[in-house]
């Protein structure tokens, strides 16, 4: 397995020094013990990058075997792009129990054509164009049964399930090329990748949350409704509409079942079963934000700062942020203030 010096073959948005880059072959050289090698290493690679999965070779032309991978974080995501010749696949029992288990992914196939098979019944062969999602906690088998290149951004399965509850409560997941708004989807990502060298991490995070939020609205409208999956969808609605607004002074309960077309006693009943209220989920978030502007010595004074998102009284916001974590705001920013102070002598 060696690191990967340049590559043309991987799809546009990715540049020599970007991310993490596997590749295993790209030479008919070697006996069979160099075929197993490369069967072992392309193991290896999937484990680390996707799921694992035991892997067999094509016996007619097992030692000319090539793939390529290349990994960037996007905020708590990973956007995967895997280039690969034919090869089989099974993801069993035998293999489950990584880090893989936690994770959910959208597979977007650029070129090729890859055989998967969920059960006996449920057989795709997926060519270009193809959009579908996985579950690491699931057994599968695939072929690759042409030169193939995919792109697939992986979740942690807790982020998927926190912004559309419903997906925990699907046995199968959706074939997604159809469905209104997956064109939208696949070009927003496919940009994402052009514009990840010029991201910082802040950035790449609001993108993640985008593309957590257009995979919702693709998804959601064709799964299952439940009881449970309902309260904890409402509960991230609320979630999502109270970080969009923390700016507003008038943000609350009422506001935000106002807007949520929800009676207010609702929306208290759907927060009873978690460890914070509603007042309170409003309070954490505009705390959160305050102490990320506190660390930024150039984002103003502290009461600038706490007015900014919500906060209508200077010493209530004190005494809240220091029963939040601990520390008056005024720590925070001292430390802020210290550390650009240092950076300064340093640069002199």
């Amino acid at each position: 397995m060696t690191a990967l010096s340049s590559d043309e073959s991987m799809p546009a948005g990715y540049g020599p020094a970007m991310g993490e880059r596997w590749q295993v072959g790209g030479g008919p050289e070697g006996g069979a013990d160099r075929q197993a090698d490369r069967q072992a290493e392309w193991e290896d690679v999937l484990a680390a990058t996707h799921v694992a999965f035991d892997v067999r070779l094509p016996e007619s032309d097992a030692r000319g075997f090539a793939g390529t991978v290349q990994r960037h974080r996007l905020g708590a995501l990973h956007l995967v792009d895997c280039v690969c010749t034919p090869f089989a696949g099974q993801r069993s029992t035998s293999v489950m129990g990584g880090t893989g288990e936690d994770s959910i992914g959208l597979q977007m196939v650029i070129r090729g054509a890859e055989r998967v098979v969920r059960s006996r019944t449920q057989q795709h062969v997926l060519e270009a164009g193809a959009v579908g999602m996985w579950d690491g906690s699931r057994a599968v088998g695939v072929e690759v049964v042409e030169p193939f290149t995919k792109r697939t951004l992986i979740f942690p399965k807790e982020m998927v399930h926190a912004v559309s509850p419903r997906f925990a409560e699907v046995e199968s997941l959706p074939w997604l090329a159809e469905r209104p708004g997956t064109r939208l989807l696949v070009r927003y990502v496919n940009a994402l990748a052009a514009e990840l060298p010029g991201l910082d991490e802040r950035t790449a995070t609001a993108a993640a949350d985008v593309v957590l939020e257009l995979l919702r609205a693709v998804v959601e409208p064709e799964l299952p409704q439940a009881r449970t999956a309902r309260r904890e969808a409402l509960r991230a609605r609320a979630r999502r509409y109270v970080r969009a607004n923390l700016t507003d002074q008038a943000l609350g309960p009422e506001s935000i079942a106002r807007a949520l077309s929800v009676s207010l006693r609702t929306l208290h009943a759907v927060f009873e079963d978690t460890d914070e209220s509603v007042a309170a989920l409003v309070r954490r978030a505009r705390l959160a934000r305050c102490r990320e502007d506190l660390a930024e010595p150039t984002a103003g004074s502290i009461t600038e700062i706490a007015f900014r998102w919500g906060f209508s009284d200077a010493t209530h916001f004190s005494h809240a942020f220091k029963r939040e974590y601990g520390m008056a705001p005024r720590d925070v920013r001292r430390a802020a203030s210290g550390g650009m102070r240092t950076t300064a002598r340093i640069g002199k």
